[in-house]
């Protein structure tokens, strides 16, 4: 199966998740719960998957340009976040992120199967987060219930397209794929340490609720073995 149907997966859950927040919206320290839980589940894939095949690329200078450039581009979307305000804004941020998370699908495939499987599994938590996300702040704003959702499944179609611009990197030589790999780890671990867990925080911490970090990362551990 090609990487673009791979986010087939994670595009339903965004929907599904839009569609359940529109009917019961969830309180704020079961978004935080679910935030950790994708925090972890996001970096054990991170660590697990694609820091260990950029690492096998061996380019000190891949991993320097490709790195630097992800840096870049995360800094640009904070950036973003700040200038643009409500629902414009919003979706904007939204759907970049959502690309990106499709650019690194499609770079997993390209590094491996079983990288790309792992990284569905995660980024499907993520987006159907964000899926929960997009229909809470427009349902505050007063959009309709089928516009949210119809706005929340329009965002989604840029992961599938994500992954076709990523798809084509496993074709590249070793050393231009590192510089992807870094790239897309960057890209993670921003998504880690600057969204979720700054937006999980934002809840007073329980101890139950900052131990689904840690049930998401070992989950993910278990599933990498159980794949083998």
């Amino acid at each position: 199966m090609q990487a673009w149907a791979y986010t087939l997966i994670p595009a339903a859950a965004a929907i599904l998740g839009a569609a359940v927040a529109v009917n019961l919206r969830p309180g704020p320290v079961l978004v935080s719960a679910i935030q950790h839980f994708a925090a972890g589940v996001v970096f054990a894939a991170a660590a697990g998957e694609i820091l260990p095949d950029l690492k096998h690329a061996g380019s000190i200078w891949a991993t320097f340009v490709g790195g630097g450039l992800g840096v870049a581009a995360m800094l640009g979307v904070r950036t973003l976040e700040h200038r643009l305000k409500g629902p414009v804004g919003l979706m904007s941020v939204t759907g970049i992120d959502i690309l990106v998370d499709g650019l690194v699908l499609g770079i997993a495939f390209a590094a491996g199967g079983k990288a790309g499987i792992l990284l569905t599994v995660a980024l499907t938590i993520e987006v159907l987060f964000l899926g929960l996300t997009v229909a809470n702040e427009l349902g505050e704003g007063g959009a309709s219930k089928w516009r949210v959702v119809g706005l929340t499944a329009a965002l989604v179609l840029l992961l599938p397209l994500g992954a076709l611009l990523g798809g084509p990197v496993g074709s590249l030589p070793p050393v231009v794929q590192g510089g992807f790999l870094a790239f897309g780890l960057i890209a993670l671990l921003y998504l880690v340490t600057e969204e979720l867990l700054v937006e999980a925080h934002e809840t007073k911490d329980r101890p139950w609720v900052t131990a689904m970090f840690f049930v998401g990362f070992l989950l993910l551990l278990l599933l990498e073995e159980m794949i083998g």
